[in-house]
């Protein structure tokens, strides 16, 4: 979930963060007049306080189920260890893990690895501590605000942001940045590939009457449909990911990894980290 930022957060944003890309279209710095377009500021049902928690968690557990179905949660989980292979015990944190199965996948691959599973949203982290997944004894689950993580400096090898950073607004993207890199060596974000402005104008002509006979036998549906269309909406460009990496640290490395998925849209995977 996005936290809902106040506006004195806002005014904090327009002096730390620089001006171009606080106000940066998700297309990135030189984004065409037509993407720019193309983006939304609407939220998804999962950021929005008026609406009540099972509208928040039929989206969430229609994510699961995509997820499993697809194996995106195996192929999110093998690139985020590949991340760490060189490390023999990695200290893993989950931004944003809703239902929490990249992180159950994870500890299934990892005989060694422990993981704090995280989300800003107090029912979703009750919904995982409850779990059988919960009472893991390599898992921790705690309540976390990505852009004020309550974790001392390299406290953790990775830490890990899938299918979700797109919620973040330009400014609030280059806190989440510059704290997942402060308190963990790398920082993974997989996340929609923003697709180009043909792709935003014809996909959701494509889907809508699937996604209307979906609703029909599953009324809860929409909501997950209507989020999947914000979120297209809403994706970063592999230029803006730059830029908003360079705005938290202007020696931040930052790596394209190429994608596991052959058929199919394929996700943006980025790798941030520091100096040594």
């Amino acid at each position: 979930m996005l936290r809902r930022e106040t506006c004195e957060e806002r005014v904090m944003d327009e002096t730390t963060v620089d001006q171009v890309v606080a106000r940066m279209p998700r297309g990135g710095p030189n984004a065409s007049w037509l993407d720019r377009r193309l983006q939304t500021d609407a939220l998804e049902y999962t950021d929005r306080y008026d609406v009540p928690d099972e509208v928040k968690q039929s989206v969430i557990s229609a994510l699961d189920r995509v997820g499993t179905r697809t194996g995106q949660h195996e192929k999110n989980a093998r690139t985020a260890l590949s991340a760490v292979v060189d490390i023999p015990n990695p200290r893993i944190l989950e931004l944003g893990a809703g239902h929490g199965k990249l992180s159950a996948t994870i500890l299934e691959m990892h005989p060694t690895a422990t993981v704090t599973i995280s989300d800003l949203d107090p029912t979703s982290v009750a919904n995982i501590s409850a779990s059988e997944l919960g009472q893991h004894s390599r898992v921790r689950t705690q309540v976390v605000d990505a852009t004020a993580i309550d974790a001392a400096d390299d406290s953790y090898d990775l830490v890990v942001f899938a299918q979700a950073f797109h919620h973040l607004p330009p400014a609030t993207a280059v806190r989440a940045i510059a704290e997942a890199t402060r308190v963990g060596g790398r920082f993974v974000v997989i996340d929609l590939k923003r697709q180009s402005p043909l792709g935003l104008v014809v996909t959701p002509l494509m889907v809508a009457p699937l996604a209307a006979a979906a609703a029909k036998m599953r009324p809860s549906f929409r909501y997950a449909m209507h989020d999947g269309i914000i979120s297209a909406l809403r994706a970063y460009s592999r230029s803006a990911f730059v830029a908003l990496g360079k705005a938290s640290d202007p020696e931040m490395r930052i790596q394209f990894l190429p994608s596991p998925i052959r058929f199919g849209p394929r996700p943006t995977i980025v790798v941030f980290s520091r100096p040594a």
